[in-house]
């Protein structure tokens, strides 16, 4: 069983009621990160149907519920606490997860994980003082990172060459699979254009 995740039995018994009152036989708690390993990480609890978990899931199974982790989550939810406090409004479940913002990287992590990683790491808190920041919009097929400049950064024509040239030359040197850098306002694409 994954140690990385602490349940405990206030919580498990708070989610088992609910999900009791979902009267769907086999029905269990699904628990995930969003954008884990970056400063936008998360941490979401979802009712998981029978058949709605994903192969790849590790499957908890507590005292009184069971539950599914979302494999990619894993490493971002060591030394989670999922709790409940009753109070007399009924109680809050609360989920501490100290590390879904921290990045867990290695050579073998997608490229995905590791761009955000060089952008959470190093270069959005070189723009921190600009009062910008960058983040990862998509990889393209042709792993190209479509990026998005946000804050200070916008629109200021210093942009292109300073910014980009400096992301892209530490992006290509963190990620060397990387094929360049795209600002997701970049207009000089004319792939897309009409006019031949």
């Amino acid at each position: 069983m994954s140690e990385s995740i602490q349940i405990t039995d206030s919580a498990q018994e708070y989610l088992a009621e609910l999900l009791d009152k979902q009267n769907v036989e086999g029905i269990a708690v699904r628990i995930f990160i969003t954008q884990p390993g970056t400063p936008y990480a998360e941490t979401c609890l979802a009712y998981c149907r029978p058949g709605e978990e994903e192969p790849t899931d590790e499957k908890l199974e507590l005292d009184k519920i069971n539950v599914f982790l979302d494999q990619h989550s894993l490493p971002f939810l060591e030394e989670a606490v999922v709790d409940f406090n009753a109070d007399r409004m009924g109680g809050q479940l609360t989920i501490k997860a100290p590390n879904a913002k921290m990045p867990k990287v290695n050579a073998d992590s997608p490229m995905e994980d590791r761009v955000n990683y060089v952008l959470f790491s190093e270069i959005n808190p070189g723009l921190a003082s600009h009062g910008g920041e960058v983040r990862l919009i998509q990889l393209t097929d042709d792993n190209l990172a479509v990026l998005q400049f946000g804050g200070g950064c916008q629109g200021c024509a210093a942009v292109d060459l300073t910014l980009k040239d400096g992301v892209e030359r530490t992006l290509l040197e963190r990620v060397p699979e990387l094929a360049g850098i795209r600002d997701v306002t970049d207009h000089t694409d004319t792939s897309q254009a009409y006019y031949r």
